[in-house]
């Protein structure tokens, strides 16, 4: 049957329901005639009667109430997923996978996540630490959590955290035996804890930038990771130099066990944003989780900016 001859089925069920052309066609805001044609469409292509008409009633034939009997069923099934699906936008559940670096992991998705996720116990946040820049859509996540300027053009992007920083830091026991860099040619003699890129294997390139001066420098060093906690665990140990987001080393540079250096080399970058392939959220339960996440300026920054405004 073809696909549009699913409308004359549901009218057929809708007069079968009700016993009249009349009522049913009320329910269905059609007329009665209109009605009428639609189910002799579908009993000229079954070419089968199934409605026995008089001038006072309409019944079953007995290929019609097995027709009835049969599909009736099924359409009050799809009938109530579909209820259930478009209520799922005013309760939202479901399952919602982001993937995401690390850093972002820790950094924003489980402090701003965690507050949020007691409220909508029917809500489940899957999250796939990966480095690789994965095809959200092929690999079938909801979204992806990258910083700003490595978005795809045709993403929806949210921003979901300040520009960022990167901090170079050793321990003071590193710096015992080691003089501290001045300019980014300084860290060739020194211990550097490298960072491997899985996208392409190769080692993260150290950027540096001082006013109009920018500087590319590939270290060396005796420890190679492929993610942040390691370097840091590894920099907290004395073993070498970090080249960290300087929100992964904020605790251990307030009280010491870290020290920066090279910090006016190292300038402000676009920070990270949940992306997703669609301007309209696909779900309920993600239209939560971007809202969670969804960036808002501190209250003195926004005041200020919109006293500039006036």
């Amino acid at each position: 049957m073809p696909r549009d001859g699913y409308s004359d089925v549901l009218a057929f069920i809708h007069v079968a329901r009700e016993g009249s052309f009349t009522r049913a066609a009320a329910q269905l805001g059609v007329s009665p005639s209109a009605l009428s044609h639609s189910v002799r469409a579908l009993e000229e292509r079954m070419d089968v009667r199934l409605l026995t008409r008089t001038t006072r009633s309409v019944s079953l034939t007995e290929a019609g109430a097995r027709l009835y009997q049969n599909t009736a069923p099924r359409f009050e099934e799809i009938d109530a997923e579909l209820q259930a699906t478009t209520a799922q936008r005013h309760k939202p559940a479901g399952t919602v996978r982001i993937t995401t670096a690390e850093h972002a992991a820790n950094a924003i998705l489980w402090p701003r996540l965690s507050k949020v996720l007691p409220d909508y116990p029917d809500i489940t946040v899957e999250v796939t630490v990966d480095y690789n820049r994965s095809d959200i859509v092929a690999a079938r996540y909801d979204a992806g959590v990258r910083l700003g300027g490595e978005l795809a053009k045709d993403m929806i992007a949210v921003r979901i955290g300040p520009d960022m920083r990167i901090a170079v830091v050793g321990a003071p026991a590193y710096f015992a035996a080691m003089p501290k860099p001045k300019t980014p040619q300084d860290l060739a003699d020194h211990n550097c804890i490298n960072l491997r890129l899985p996208t392409h294997g190769g080692l993260l390139v150290w950027d540096f930038q001082k006013g109009r001066r920018k500087q590319n420098v590939r270290v060396t060093g005796q420890w190679i990771y492929n993610s942040v906690s390691p370097i840091v665990r590894a920099a907290l140990a004395g073993q070498g130099l970090a080249f960290v987001p300087e929100e992964a080393v904020t605790e251990p540079l307030a009280d010491g066990r870290l020290i920066r250096v090279l910090d006016d080399w190292c300038q402000p970058y676009t920070g990270y944003h949940l992306y997703y392939p669609s301007r309209r959220p696909s779900s309920g339960a993600l239209a939560v989780i971007v809202d969670a996440l969804r960036y808002r300026d501190p209250p003195r920054k926004a005041a200020k900016a919109k006293r500039h405004a006036i």
